[in-house]
């Protein structure tokens, strides 16, 4: 499932259409996408995608010799580019915020202050591609227009063919439950995972227990306890994934709670005391997801990332 380029739009969270350097076009995710939206749109959105994927391999190559570092080692870079908006007591929707930003390895890169029409670096390495882009007046007329503009008519298209989907997707689903360890980077330890999926609406609360000698507590952040959050499936219910590095020789009992209210759902579930194959390797590497109080389009990659669905599709220009 690790692609060297991966696209997806997301409405609300929840996956609407889909793109990798496998599959090499652009699919609909929901059944009211397939319906309402004309092939010429599908075939737009392809050819669209496809540049994007050249873009973003010229580019993480650009970053790579800026930052001198190896092509031999895997590199991420995603772009988000989306809007948000808020609903007023009349049902109408207004543009509260547009987002366009960069993030390179993990770490914020660069990003579209929409305000006052410039590019703002968030590293050194960043810098030299804001002053370029910040001379292309086209470049910032075009951004701040498509996610004031653009970006919100599509949201509320959107809004408007899923208003039926919406309707049916109503009925509460729990969630399905598993706990589990898989191997660390280090030998000696290993990573606790409690994972819940499947459940509607989205709504859950998830905590790990570490239970020794009778003493039980709730792992935090401190712990080095860190989450996924909550991230949409491909049938439109949700997951969640929690997890906590511990040493392979630790004789504590480790159980995962699952608050679901929707559905008066509330599970414990232990884990087996299983270990992991101390031969084996494994990598978890997670989609970048987005947070939006309307809609937003998102995309993650293992080499590249990209953007949403547009009508008219301006390329920015190399890094360097």
């Amino acid at each position: 499932g690790i692609h060297e380029f991966t696209a997806m739009g997301l409405l609300d969270k929840r996956m609407i259409d889909y793109y990798d350097s496998s599959v090499q076009k652009k699919i609909p995710k929901q059944k009211w996408m397939e319906k309402r939206l004309e092939k010429e749109y599908w075939e737009k959105g392809t050819q669209s995608r496809q540049s994007k994927q050249q873009w973003f391999k010229v580019n993480i190559d650009i970053l790579i010799n800026r930052m001198r570092q190896t092509s031999n080692d895997t590199h991420v870079l995603q772009w988000m580019h989306g809007c948000v908006a808020k609903e007023d007591d009349n049902g109408n929707i207004q543009f509260v915020r547009g987002m366009d930003r960069y993030n390179y390895d993990g770490d914020d890169f660069l990003a579209f202050d929409d305000e006052h029409q410039v590019w703002v670096a968030t590293a050194e390495s960043a810098f030299p591609t804001k002053r370029k882009w910040d001379d292309v007046t086209a470049l910032k007329d075009y951004t701040k227009g498509y996610l004031e503009k653009e970006c919100m008519e599509w949201m509320r298209t959107f809004l408007k063919y899923s208003t039926e989907q919406e309707q049916v997707l109503s009925t509460a689903k729990p969630p399905k439950v598993f706990m589990f360890a898989t191997p660390a980077k280090k030998k000696s330890n290993m990573v606790l995972t409690c994972f819940a999926t499947g459940f509607l609406p989205k709504d859950i609360s998830m905590e790990i227990k570490r239970d020794l000698e009778g003493k039980s507590r709730v792992l935090s952040a401190d712990d080095g306890l860190m989450s996924s959050g909550v991230r949409p499936n491909d049938d439109d219910t949700f997951q969640r994934r929690d997890h906590v590095e511990i040493l392979k020789s630790d004789p504590a009992s480790y159980s995962c709670r699952v608050v679901h209210k929707a559905t008066n759902m509330d599970v414990e579930q232990a884990w087996d005391h299983q270990h992991p194959d101390d031969d084996a390797t494994g990598i978890i590497i997670g989609a970048a997801a987005v947070v939006v109080l309307i809609a937003v389009v998102i995309v993650a990659v293992v080499i590249v990332m990209l953007k949403k669905k547009s009508k008219h599709s301006m390329l920015r220009p190399k890094w360097t």
